[in-house]
């Protein structure tokens, strides 16, 4: 398990997260690219206590990934089933299994400003955290093809994974409001979700 943890870890993270591991009894299983999910944790009925992160993670989003869903193992098993999932619980467990991890040994000094900031309240995704969220992709390994919302002009039409088309709207408060084309319906989109453009501005109606 080390061997394979280098691979996939910061090097000064690798014992560490193995340490973690074994103590909590983690069956880690590192599977192909999720779109809707970096990783999650689900206790089987046999006991066993199930841990996935997508490979293609970058290492410090991987990191930041497997230590979230440990934290959500420990929540359960110290504070009862009951808890909430992203409550209390489990933001102060995350946040203490978290404090080693966050030093220059470990993460990038561009990226420790902004990772001390988000753990003052973790949020139930490192992708709800836009400038987090930004920050972690110029460490993965392709090239970005598609754009991020914010970057958008107002007006233009994009497209998500699953072929629906938006337009993209005004900014209210932290996010987006963007129309689909083909139900009409008024939708928000974080900053930082990433989209393919179809067109920097709607077209314009026929004379």
């Amino acid at each position: 398990m080390s061997n394979t943890l280098q691979k996939y870890l910061p090097d000064r993270a690798v014992e560490p997260c193995f340490e973690l591991i074994k103590t909590y009894g983690v069956h880690l299983k590192i599977v192909n690219h999720r779109v809707t999910r970096h990783g999650d944790y689900r206790r089987m009925p046999d006991g066993l206590h199930l841990i996935t992160v997508n490979a293609s993670l970058n290492k410090y989003r991987f990191l930041i990934t497997l230590v979230h869903e440990i934290a959500h193992l420990v929540a359960f098993e110290t504070y009862g089933r009951r808890i909430k999932p992203h409550g209390e619980e489990w933001k102060r467990t995350f946040q203490h299994l978290m404090v080693p991890f966050i030093r220059p040994e470990v993460f990038p000094n561009q990226l420790l400003p902004i990772i001390a900031s988000h753990f003052k309240n973790p949020k139930a995704s490192s992708s709800t955290d836009a400038r987090l969220s930004i920050a972690l992709k110029a460490f993965d390994a392709e090239e970005r093809s598609n754009s991020y919302v914010y970057e958008l002009p107002h007006g233009s039409i994009f497209r998500l994974y699953n072929g629906r088309l938006f337009k993209k709207g005004d900014k209210k408060i932290k996010r987006y409001e963007c129309v689909e084309l083909s139900t009409g319906r008024m939708y928000l989109f974080q900053p930082n979700a990433e989209v393919e453009l179809v067109r920097d501005k709607p077209m314009e109606p026929p004379f």
